[in-house]
């Protein structure tokens, strides 16, 4: 049943390779078909059924989550700015000891 079939191709000698066929057919059972049964129909209700307390909290939420974000990338902008501030100050004591040599 689950054997590929390939079709018929000639060869370039012309000859031909017949289809694959199954040996035997003895171990398909016979299909019952059942009656369908009747499609009810269903009240379509909202997916999420938001109270005035689940309203706040959703929006306290939002809220309290942009509010940390924004933390996290006021601190990763603050962190290289004292970064690049140290390599300049870095540069210019640098730069004092090899000028201060000559």
């Amino acid at each position: 049943m689950f054997r590929p079939r390939v079709p018929v191709n000639p060869l370039p000698t012309g000859l031909v390779t017949p289809l694959v066929q199954p040996d035997t057919t003895t171990d398909i059972e016979p299909h019952t078909v059942t009656q369908p049964t009747p499609d009810v129909p269903r009240v379509h209700a909202p997916a999420v059924r938001l109270t005035p307390t689940g309203l706040v909290a959703l929006v306290a939420s939002g809220a309290g989550l942009v509010l940390i974000v924004g933390a996290v990338l006021v601190s990763m902008l603050l962190a290289v700015a004292i970064s690049a501030a140290s390599v300049a100050v870095c540069a210019v004591v640098l730069r004092s000891l090899l000028n201060g040599r000559r």
